[in-house]
């Protein structure tokens, strides 16, 4: 009976467009990226474009391979992925306890709420000198700086998501008499589950971005002072090989947190977009 099934289920993919097989979607993913590099290749190959000031992908590729090759990109990736984790850890457990606080109890929101909507709209790049003068230049204010950038997008998310809580939801929980503990895993989490993901996906992401801010404070390791070194010594390919570092990086470590968060959100029955 397995059998059938497994012969019958081959022959359904097979039936399907090309573009519709579940081990041709992820491919669609390259095509513009891909295609763009090759465009540039061909463009400068020609003699249409000079590379000079914008290295070809080959050439980019060739210079990340080279510092692989001497051990510099490794220790470069290692320092910040450190840097980028610790910051995320920090900003995550803040951002998730005040956004809760701030949610649930009214009282709370009206006592910090106003104040973290200020400090949510200071540039970055601002904190930077006053966390030199507080922790130094070393490790310290480069994880704060960090964890700051994350810590914001995942207390709005959840705040904002507790407070749009159907209010239904929450009256059939008082009806039932539940604790404050039963609202909060019975109801409030569920609710709130997607928009938390998502928030964490968001601060990731900005927690990639102030890393860079934050290896401009005496960084001796790092993708950013390897982007900030090859802009000093005027190598245009080092810049754009430690942002490609960013990108497959950044990408990675999305990919890897939707993946692990997408097993808790498998109730959910979501919009599917049109093939």
């Amino acid at each position: 009976m397995s059998s059938v099934k497994t012969c019958a289920a081959s022959s359904v993919e097979a039936a399907l467009p090309s573009s519709k097989r579940p081990g041709f979607k992820w491919l669609l993913g390259f095509i513009l990226p891909v295609g763009l590099a090759l465009a540039w290749e061909v463009a400068v190959a020609l003699k249409w474009a000079d590379g000079r000031l914008l290295p070809t992908p080959s050439r980019v590729f060739t210079t990340l391979a080279a510092l692989a090759k001497t051990g510099e990109l490794t220790n470069h990736v290692l320092a910040t992925l450190q840097r980028v984790a610790l910051g995320f850890g920090f900003g995550v457990a803040a951002g998730t306890v005040l956004g809760a606080v701030s949610g649930y109890w009214s009282l709370a929101r009206r006592l910090i709420d106003p104040t973290l909507q200020a400090l949510r709209n200071i540039p970055s790049i601002a904190w930077v000198p006053m966390f030199i003068l507080w922790f130094g230049i070393f490790e310290t204010s480069k994880v704060i700086l960090i964890a700051v950038g994350v810590f914001f997008p995942i207390y709005l998310s959840l705040s904002g998501a507790i407070l749009g809580v159907d209010r239904k939801l929450v009256e059939v929980g008082r009806i039932f008499r539940f604790s404050h503990a039963e609202m909060i895993t019975r109801i409030l989490l569920p609710a709130t589950l997607p928009a938390y993901v998502i928030s964490l996906r968001s601060g990731l992401g900005l927690g990639w971005m102030f890393v860079v801010a934050a290896e401009f404070m005496g960084a001796e390791e790092g993708l950013g002072f390897l982007l900030v070194d090859g802009q000093q010594t005027g190598r245009p390919a080092v810049i754009l090989a430690s942002i490609t570092a960013f990108a497959i990086l950044g990408k990675i470590t999305d990919w890897l947190l939707a993946s692990a968060s997408a097993r808790f959100l498998t109730w959910q029955d979501s919009f599917k977009p049109a093939e």
